[in-house]
């Protein structure tokens, strides 16, 4: 009996073709935007997580709050505070320096070119690790002797120096007043995908050299950050102990109240940022799944004029099984007119999760990353489309079924 219901319902969409279309792209429309923008938002969500473990999850900086009208010159970080606070911490700290950085112009001959320093410890590259291309990493004794010396990404040897491999040549920049000079001792590079590299400034006029943090941190050695990296194998739990802690010997050591710190880490900024977008996601997706009731207001009104078209056909079908008892009857057109309506959602929601999956891989093609298309999003979508169908293909099925077939026998 069932497939004798499709086979009709089938049948009687073949003959409608463009108005059985009309009536699925509502259902189209808001399957595949929902599962678009939710999938888009979850990819998104991975991206900007694969972000922060690129950073490191375990980034950190310590400084005075911002609120605090007294600041003094204590309040300040030294080196000897810096060795205080790795001794005491031990292996819970794996990387440690002052977070000193600047931006200034470089000019070597006729080339002149904006650059952003980053001030960085001998290892440095234990934490942000990359690939060096020629020459090597900044050294201990680099950093204790306050060398002039920088390691640069491929793109900045490429734009400024007009060469791969610029190891040994100098240029000059200003730092804090000061001219120096600087030797290109190593070239690296960094694997980032296009969303990565226009999340961190990739693709920019700008040069990038990394130099010792001594350097940037010179003459006084006084600076407003402690940034560390505390050990990846710490637990959440673990992790904000370590913080605690941290902040309470940090105040013990300048003097101050542990509430007049602030403690920025990137773990924090990652869950903020997941529990926006998770939110957004949820609620522009449910302002797209609005279209889905539209679609299904569609359904019920195609539905009803199919119902009034076919009202002789109805009648005629009646009246054949008068020997039936009336509910079978009654029964059989339900069935029938609701599986119209369902095979409408259906074919709907199929059109819509290929035009919605396209999207989604699109959109990660266009980013060079992973699209990310949660089954459950999927089957979410489908349920969702196929209650939209069958609720609003109700009516106009009940309408159908408990009709005089007297009437609809007279029905012009």
């Amino acid at each position: 009996m069932l497939i004798e219901n499709m086979k009709m319902a089938f049948t009687a969409l073949r003959a409608n073709k463009m108005r059985s279309f009309l009536t699925m792209l509502g259902i189209i429309i808001g399957i595949g935007s929902v599962i678009s923008i939710v999938s888009i938002g979850d990819t998104m969500r991975e991206l900007f997580s694969s972000l922060y473990q690129d950073v490191g999850l375990t980034q950190t900086y310590v400084g005075i709050g911002y609120w605090i009208d007294d600041v003094r010159e204590s309040d300040y970080f030294t080196m000897d505070d810096l060795s205080r606070i790795k001794e005491v911490s031990g292996d819970d700290i794996a990387y440690i320096d002052s977070g000193a950085s600047a931006s200034a112009e470089a000019v070597s001959g006729p080339d002149k070119m904006q650059f952003n320093y980053t001030g960085i410890d001998w290892n440095y590259n234990e934490v942000q690790p990359v690939k060096m291309l020629y020459g090597r990493y900044l050294s201990e004794a680099d950093i204790k002797g306050r060398k002039e010396h920088a390691v640069i990404d491929i793109d900045t040897a490429r734009n400024f120096f007009h060469t791969d491999n610029p190891v040994g040549r100098t240029f000059r920049t200003v730092l804090y007043g000061e001219m120096k000079e600087f030797t290109v001792v190593g070239v690296y590079e960094k694997e980032m995908s296009p969303f990565q590299e226009l999340m961190m400034g990739g693709g920019s006029d700008k040069g990038s050299a990394f130099i010792p943090w001594t350097v940037l941190t010179w003459p006084n050695d006084e600076f407003y950050y402690c940034h560390l990296f505390a050990r990846e194998s710490m637990t959440s739990s673990q992790l904000e102990r370590f913080y605690d802690e941290l902040v309470f010997y940090i105040s013990k050591l300048k003097n101050r109240n542990p509430e007049d710190w602030y403690v920025e880490s990137a773990v924090e900024q990652m869950g903020q940022v997941d529990s926006m977008m998770a939110g957004l996601s949820v609620a522009v997706g449910g302002i797209a799944a609005i279209s889905l009731v539209v679609g299904g207001i569609g359904i019920m009104n195609i539905m009803l004029v199919s119902v009034t078209e076919r009202t002789r056909e109805i009648g005629i079908r009646k009246s054949l099984g008068a020997r039936k008892a009336l509910g079978a009857r009654t029964k059989d057109i339900l069935i029938q007119f609701l599986t119209e309506s369902a095979i409408l959602s259906a074919c709907g929601g199929l059109v819509g999760i290929i035009t919605g999956g396209g999207i989604v891989m699109a959109a990660g093609a266009a980013l060079g990353v992973e699209a990310v298309i949660k089954p459950s999003v999927v089957i979410l979508a489908v349920t969702f489309s196929a209650v939209v169908g069958i609720f609003f293909g109700l009516y106009p099925a009940r309408k159908a079924a408990i009709s005089n077939p007297i009437d609809a026998l007279r029905y012009e």
